[in-house]
Formats: C-alpha cells, sequence, structure tokens
C-alpha cells in the first residue's frame, strides 16, 4: 500500500544579503499517508476540507517545516494549494474501510461523502 498527498507549493526568496530573481518559484511537495487507522492517518481530515487546504496560514507554516526552512531568513512558503491524493487501490481500499468502521467521526452518511467532503474529486489511483 501507498498513498501520499500532493500539493503545490509557492516558495518566496528574499534573502537579506543579496538579490534573487525569481524571487519566487513553485514546486510539487509530496507528504507520505499514514497507514489507514494508525497515527496521522486522519490528516485529510484534520488539513483539508473540499480539495482545498483548510487553514492555509497554518499549513504553509507545517510545509516550511516539512521543507527544513521555517527557521531560514528570507525563505517563506507564500502559498499551498492540494493537488490530490496519489494512491494505490490497496491503500484505497483500507482507508474506506477504516472510514466505514466509524462513519459518525465524519459526520457523515456514507464513505464517498467523506471523501467528498475532505478530498473533493482528489482522489487518483495509480497501481
Amino acid at each position: 500500500m501507498e498513498a501520499a498527498y500532493v500539493f503545490r507549493v509557492a516558495v518566496r526568496l528574499d534573502p537579506p544579503d543579496a538579490a534573487v530573481d525569481p524571487d519566487r518559484f513553485e514546486t510539487t511537495l509530496e507528504i507520505p499517508a499514514s497507514d489507514p487507522g494508525t497515527g496521522g492517518w486522519l490528516f485529510f481530515r484534520d488539513r483539508l476540507w473540499r480539495g482545498e487546504v483548510g487553514d492555509e496560514p497554518s499549513f504553509r507554516r507545517l510545509t516550511e517545516e516539512r521543507l527544513g526552512v521555517a527557521d531560514a531568513p528570507g525563505v517563506a512558503v507564500a502559498a499551498v494549494d492540494f493537488r490530490e491524493l496519489r494512491t494505490d487501490g490497496a491503500y484505497l481500499d483500507a482507508l474506506k474501510a477504516e472510514i466505514a468502521a466509524d462513519l459518525s467521526r465524519f459526520n457523515a452518511d456514507s464513505v464517498d461523502e467523506v471523501l467528498r467532503k475532505y478530498l473533493g474529486s482528489s482522489v487518483h489511483v495509480r497501481d
């Protein structure tokens, strides 16, 4: 089973003792998805809403930490956009089973509703 949350990240450079051009660039960030039912597996519920980042300022800080630039002077994450949950079929099946085991946790009537509520239509299965 493999899955990752994929984000487009815009990074801004503003070094204190130099000039750069361009001062902004975009890159792709993949955050490995925890196995369903294990610590961290609710990342999608806690961080996403309808296929968008739920709290962008907080998520920009998290992204800076993941990129190792949280304390780097002159480097900041300017924007983060959720692109997809990239997954294989086995992971998606396990995720659906774990969601189904406790639908009340998600305030939803079906697994499909949960997936739409948090991931929008941004689930990409690759086998």
